[in-house]
């Protein structure tokens, strides 16, 4: 499909401009399109809050979803008959799409599990490590600019697959549903058997999560909980740095963010689609088009301009992809174009060009990756099975999306015998000596000494 002249076409997408540069990898990430971080603004004043939820527990909720959330509500816990009411009211065809999308996330992460490992070092040494489940999960679903039943999905999946035997799922509150979370929210949580469910938002209900809370004349103890994971605002994001080290967190996530290698041979009307599907998400929602093709970039920009008024949230739409964090990179050839993508490390990464499938094979920064025109963002947001909760902001480089493992914690097991144990008795002698700490060789040498 080809523009004409007449065409509308979406200009403030900007273009940074790569051709003719050889830069570092460390000068490719400078060059990268981002969004200011605000973390760092939001810390004194989430601080402030996770120590008013340690001091005053309930009390403190009840006044903080007052004042973020304007909702009246002395009693967090969601009644087991508000979970039931709610999956009963369901919508049969979003029933049937969750049903799915659980069936094939189930299917992906139980294949995920990690295998125990069991090694003979020699005649009597052996050296074991076996993967538990964490014993307690807290698990976060935002609400905000839009309804995400698919994140119960999401964190639910992989913690019920690693054994995790205790899960608590927390969102927040919403005034028109009398303090309570989304119902679509709450369906989720009952068809996966979710039962202990709480009305509580942003950085209070991580602090909740993180350190619990003792119960009082209307409330049950919120026990605290062993890894905190889900999305979130820039509160929940530092919330969560802060308590780091208290719990295990998935990761800090930032706003979403696509990027979309193409080619010549790709479909401009798709790739408008795909990036238009990220932006719907946020104002502040990150999307760049990596190109070798300044003809495509144009066909884009003109496709951009046809759908961006014709998509419901239109203006969000159009705030995160006139942004500082959204635009195209113009590249060389592929070659650079596989550099760039790298060292942006996007969170969900499309590959759409002629080899799409050799191209993808040579990633290695991306939360996930979408290869060819049949496999969108949206598909893995809902139903393809992987897991939507990824690292942003280019954490991708280190760290990975949610997964079975997130839950789980590998016990590393030593059992040596009296002549396995003799056998490097001489070299841990050494080791402990070179370190100046004879003491730890002593240990050794006292076991065969008459």
């Amino acid at each position: 499909m080809t523009s004409s002249s007449s065409d509308p076409v979406f200009n403030s997408f900007r273009t940074i401009d790569l051709r003719g540069r050889h830069l570092t990898p460390a000068g490719l990430k400078h060059a990268m399109p981002r969004a200011e971080t605000t973390t760092d603004v939001a810390s004194d004043a989430v601080a402030a809050i996770i120590s008013d939820v340690r001091t005053r527990g309930y009390r403190a909720l009840s006044e903080l979803a007052a004042r973020f959330d304007g909702v009246e509500r002395r009693q967090p816990l969601v009644p087991r008959r508000a979970l039931r009411e709610s999956l009963a009211q369901l919508d049969p065809a979003v029933r049937e799409a969750l049903e799915e999308s659980i069936r094939r996330a189930r299917l992906f992460a139980e294949a995920q599990r990690p295998q125990d490992t069991d090694l003979r070092i020699g005649p009597g040494a052996a050296v074991s490590q076996k993967w538990l489940p964490v014993g307690r999960v807290g698990l976060y679903v935002p609400g905000g600019l839009a309804v995400y039943p698919s994140s119960v999905v999401m964190n639910v999946v992989p913690a019920q697959a690693a054994g995790v035997r205790s899960l608590a799922l927390a969102s927040p509150p919403q005034r028109e549903f009398g303090g309570l979370p989304h119902p679509t929210i709450l369906a989720a949580a009952e068809l996966l058997g979710i039962e202990e469910v709480y009305a509580m938002g942003g950085a209070q209900a991580i602090a909740a999560f993180a350190y619990g809370i003792a119960a009082d004349d209307t409330n049950p103890e919120l026990a605290p909980v062993d890894v905190v994971t889900g999305p979130g605002n820039v509160y929940v994001a530092t919330a969560k740095r802060l308590v780091k080290g208290v719990v295990g967190i998935d990761a800090e996530a930032g706003p979403t963010e696509i990027a979309i290698l193409a080619d010549s041979a790709a479909d401009p009307r798709l790739v408008a689609a795909d990036l238009i599907s990220q932006a719907e998400h946020d104002p502040n929602a990150a999307s760049v088009l990596v190109t070798d093709s300044p003809e495509l970039a144009q066909r884009v920009r003109s496709e951009l301009g046809r759908q961006v008024p014709a998509t419901r949230h239109s203006a969000r739409v159009e705030t995160a992809l006139s942004g500082p964090q959204s635009g195209t990179i113009l590249v060389d050839g592929l070659e650079q174009g596989i550099a760039v993508c790298n060292a942006y490390g996007a969170e969900h990464l499309e590959i759409h060009t002629a080899a799409a499938a050799e191209d993808a094979a040579r990633i290695t920064s991306a939360g996930a990756i979408f290869v060819g025109s049949y496999s969108p963002v949206s598909l893995g947001d809902y139903c393809s099975g992987s897991n939507h909760v990824l690292p942003t902001a280019g954490t991708a480089a280190f760290s990975s999306g949610l997964n079975v493992t997130t839950f789980m914690h590998a016990v590393q097991v030593i059992n040596y015998d009296r002549a396995a144990l003799q056998e490097v008795s001489a070299h841990v002698v050494a080791l402990s000596h070179a370190e100046d700490l004879p003491a730890h060789g002593d240990a050794v040498s006292i076991r065969f000494s008459s």
